[in-house]
């Protein structure tokens, strides 16, 4: 009994002891998992910490780099004003010291002034003692004539008085007078070139001098087979027509006009950019444009004469002076352009008339426009240019005084008043600055004038031309003036003339061409 008793209890012992552990390993259980829900709420909450340090330090980094930023852009612009705080009192001390510069020059030149007149009163405190002793000599000198003259009559005394007087006044007007022509004599070169510098110096002008070809460009090298035409036909109708010679040569997309007169010259440079830009190209459409070229210069003429009118401020130009002047456009003169050669010299004139203090200051610049305008009219005028432009300047009802000065401007004609020998003066200025001529190229000009001239002589010539630099003069003739065995009289004549006339190297030759024209319309 007593065993199995213990044995009870053993069992309920173990068995409490079982239910003791298995309580305790629940608890134990139950603590450790509630340990670990504490560890990763601990570990969750030190993430999100993290997180939240990391992005409190993100943010703190991204304002303090706006800091930074917004910190730098104050100090730029806090020393952009320094900068121009700086500059602002540079300038300043800059205006000051150039202030004080101009002080000091006036200072200086007050000074230089002080010294002179300091120097003049020296020289006029010792004129002045001078005075005094020729004044006290006279007073002597007086003193013994009047006690000579208590010895005289009354008539007599005032005889010797006037005379002594005469005498005196004469003296003093001869010595005034030599002192005054000195004078005048010292300060005239330095004040008349005074004036002309003045003038040179308120006028300048650009100058392009003129040359003897033109270039026109072409879209490709098949225009220039074009142009020549079939048998080079299209070319010598060209060539004919205006005048010029049409040299085509290997150099690409490039045709050269040759040519003295530069009227002929431009109808001929005209012409070819048109028939380029057409495209048509044959005899009748080059005989046609070329028509359409001359009306088109003529009007380019009535242009340059206007402009230059109206640049000078000239009023109540007679249409044939404006002709004339745009026609001067077209000449040179030493390979001067004689248009702007006479707007300078009408510009000169009228600034020197200014200086001098002339009247009529715009008299000046008429009669410098219009003094070359001889030079515009025909050649079948005779005489010289001068001459010819005052017949013309007369006949349009200009002033005398303009006249006058145009036919005096090279001497030829006395001078009647102080205009002439100023547009004399303004030519020369104009003429002889470097650069502006060049005497070689006139020479050359004026041999081929000389021999179209000499064919224009003979009767029954229509146009000639000189072409090839001279080597070659062309002359086309009234088909019902002469005949065919005339003409080739006619080329020996000129040739004979040329010969006898003219001095020149190599040979010339002489081209007559007749051409004879039928022409009907079918209607």
């Amino acid at each position: 009994m007593i065993g199995g008793a213990m044995t009870f209890l053993i069992l309920v012992a173990g068995g409490a002891a079982c239910i003791v552990g298995l309580t305790l390993m629940v608890v134990a259980v139950g603590k450790t998992a509630k340990a670990q829900g504490i560890a990763r709420s601990i570990e969750l909450e030190r993430a999100a910490a993290q997180k939240e340090i990391a992005a409190e330090k993100r943010e703190a980094s991204f304002q303090l780099k706006e800091e930074v930023h917004k910190r730098r852009i104050e100090f730029k612009n806090e020393l952009k004003r320094e900068q121009a705080e700086f500059e602002r009192v540079q300038s300043k001390l800059t205006a000051q010291k150039e202030a004080f510069d101009e002080k000091e020059r006036w200072i200086n030149s007050t000074k230089m002034e002080l010294q002179q007149k300091e120097r003049e009163l020296s020289r006029l405190s010792d004129q002045l003692r001078i005075n005094q002793e020729r004044v006290k000599v006279l007073q002597t000198d007086l003193t013994s004539r009047l006690e000579k003259l208590a010895y005289m009559t009354q008539e007599e005394a005032r005889r010797v008085l006037f005379e002594t007087l005469e005498a005196e006044v004469k003296h003093s007007h001869e010595k005034w007078l030599q002192k005054a022509e000195e004078e005048a004599r010292l300060t005239a070169r330095e004040r008349s070139l005074h004036i002309i510098v003045d003038a040179m110096q308120r006028y300048s002008s650009d100058y392009v001098s003129s040359n003897t070809i033109c270039i026109v460009t072409l879209p490709n090298d098949d225009m220039k087979g074009r142009i020549i035409g079939k048998e080079g036909r299209n070319i010598k109708v060209l060539e004919m027509t205006t005048g010029v010679d049409i040299i085509i040569d290997d150099t690409p997309e490039i045709i050269t006009i040759s040519g003295f007169n530069p009227v002929r010259r431009e109808i001929a440079r005209r012409t070819l950019e048109k028939l380029v830009t057409d495209g048509r190209i044959n005899p009748t459409r080059i005989e046609e444009t070329v028509a359409d070229m001359e009306r088109e210069v003529d009007e380019i003429i009535q242009s340059k004469g206007k402009d230059a009118v109206a640049r000078l401020n000239l009023h109540n130009v007679a249409q044939e002076i404006i002709m004339l002047l745009g026609q001067l456009h077209f000449r040179t003169s030493f390979s001067q352009d004689v248009l702007a050669h006479s707007i300078e010299v009408a510009t000169m004139a009228r600034m020197l008339a200014e200086e001098l203090g002339f009247p009529r200051p715009d008299l000046a610049a008429r009669a410098g426009l219009l003094h070359d305008i001889g030079k515009a009219v025909s050649s079948d005028h005779e005489g010289p240019h001068a001459q010819i432009g005052a017949e013309v300047a007369r006949r349009c009802g200009e002033d005398p005084i303009v006249v006058n000065a145009i036919a005096a401007h090279h001497e030829e004609v006395a001078f009647k008043t102080l205009y002439d020998p100023l547009i004399l003066i303004a030519d020369t200025l104009s003429a002889a600055r470097p650069g502006a001529r060049r005497e070689t190229l006139a020479v050359y000009i004026k041999r081929l004038e000389k021999l179209e001239a000499i064919a224009g002589e003979f009767p029954g010539v229509k146009r000639a031309y000189a072409l090839q630099a001279g080597r070659e003069i062309r002359i086309i003739v009234e088909e019902d003036i002469l005949n065919d065995q005339e003409t080739s009289i006619l080329a020996l004549n000129v040739a004979k003339k040329v010969e006898s006339e003219l001095t020149f190297p190599g040979q010339i030759k002489v081209n007559v061409i007749r051409e004879k024209r039928a022409v009907e319309y079918a209607k």
